[in-house]
């Protein structure tokens, strides 16, 4: 049976990975879908937009970031 062949090669791959020092690991993220997220989305959007410190985190982040491809391959020196 097809199934049967698709489990062994599954298994076959995780034993693999096993092997090579590596764990499954499973997380539960929030369902995007779902029709109160975008609600609480939202909450949690205007309580930091009346955070008093939001431009300060916001620039603090975009001083560390590296967005741009060609940053990425490049050591960077402390700011």
């Amino acid at each position: 049976m097809v199934q049967s062949d698709v489990s062994s090669r599954v298994a076959a791959y995780r034993a693999q990975l096993r092997a090579r020092g590596l764990r499954p690991l499973q997380i539960w993220v929030p369902d995007t879908r779902a029709p109160s997220f975008a609600a609480e989305a939202q909450r949690q959007a205007r309580l930091v937009d009346c955070d008093g410190e939001f431009a300060e985190v916001m620039n603090f982040l975009a001083g560390i970031s590296v967005f741009d491809e060609d940053e990425s391959a490049a050591p960077h020196a402390p700011r």
